[in-house]
């Protein structure tokens, strides 16, 4: 599941110590650390769909903060702030030239962002009860995305529509941790959670259908 990143020859860790680094497969150390954000950075978007040097980072409580970096540079060349709690994730939008993100965040609320313009969001869904653990825009509609969160739900959206959730799942029976959709089949998702299980299904269908 999930778009091959373009930069096949490394990869980005987020971690608590408020670091981001970069890494190559046949290095054991890292090649560089990515130090700006005052709390712990809960997750990195590697890499831009369309710039294979621009990647997304985003941080926990006292920064709220998204960071947009170009490994060529020193340090970030943006800062976006996102919300006003914890931003526990973020992925590039793969359509619109790639300069959408998505945000999702202990706030139990997602923003989308155009990098262009990001003094408001392009839009703000709300709908989940507790806080959003992963959000993934689809490979296959520009405005459609997925989410999961903590309250156990996942669910399915279209920022561009003025009813923006279109389907929810509630088929985990502890935190939904983990979300995302097929890159080879449309509408096809898969989730997991703290139930210790994984659920591959087409939207629409039932979930938990044998």
């Amino acid at each position: 599941f999930g778009i091959v990143p373009i930069r096949r020859d490394s990869f980005l860790s987020a971690a608590w110590d408020d670091t981001i680094k970069l890494w190559t497969v046949d290095r054991p150390a890292s090649l560089r650390t990515f130090k700006e954000h005052t709390y712990c950075v809960y997750s990195a978007a590697p890499w831009n769909p369309r710039h294979a040097d621009v990647f997304a980072s985003a941080s926990a409580s006292g920064d709220c903060t998204v960071r947009i970096w170009d490994v060529r540079e020193p340090g970030s060349t943006m800062i976006i702030p996102a919300h006003e709690f914890e931003i526990l994730s973020l992925d590039w939008n793969k359509y619109d030239d790639c300069v959408v993100i998505a945000t999702g965040s202990v706030d139990k609320s997602i923003r989308i962002w155009d990098v262009r313009n990001y003094r408001v969001p392009v839009a703000a869904l709300n709908g989940h009860g507790y806080a959003v653990r992963k959000v993934r825009f689809s490979p296959h509609r520009g405005s459609l995305m997925a989410s999961c969160s903590y309250d156990m739900t996942v669910c399915l959206w279209d920022y561009m529509v003025e009813d923006s959730l279109v389907g929810r799942y509630d088929h985990h029976t502890e935190f939904a941790v983990g979300v995302d959709m097929s890159v080879f089949v449309e509408g096809l998702l898969a989730s997991t959670g703290w139930d210790e299980l994984v659920y591959v299904w087409q939207h629409g269908t039932d979930p938990r259908a044998p």
